[in-house]
């Protein structure tokens, strides 16, 4: 009984650690510029409409953007914190 106890515990703690793994390891980070103003967000989602518009939120406001023009580029996480004060 003290055996599966102990097998099942050590089980949940490697999944736990691999899906903690897997979730920050695989983040993605986006710097958006509206082309127009020349104004830059920054956010892990984009959604392409088909319309040719990005959708995504901006992480330093919280506001929903919507942008018609726009040059998307992927950044890292270090660029990513700087630019949103996220830690």
């Amino acid at each position: 009984m003290k055996r599966v106890s102990r097998l099942f515990k050590c089980s949940l703690l490697a999944v736990a650690i691999i899906s903690i793994a897997l979730l920050t390891g695989c983040a993605s980070y986006y710097k958006v510029q509206d082309t127009g103003t020349g104004k830059i967000y920054y956010t892990t989602d984009i959604d392409r409409q088909d319309s040719g518009s990005v959708l995504f939120v901006d992480e330093s406001t919280g506001s929903q953007v919507n942008l018609q023009n726009s040059a998307v580029t992927e950044v890292n996480a270090e660029e990513f914190r700087a630019n949103t004060k996220k830690k």
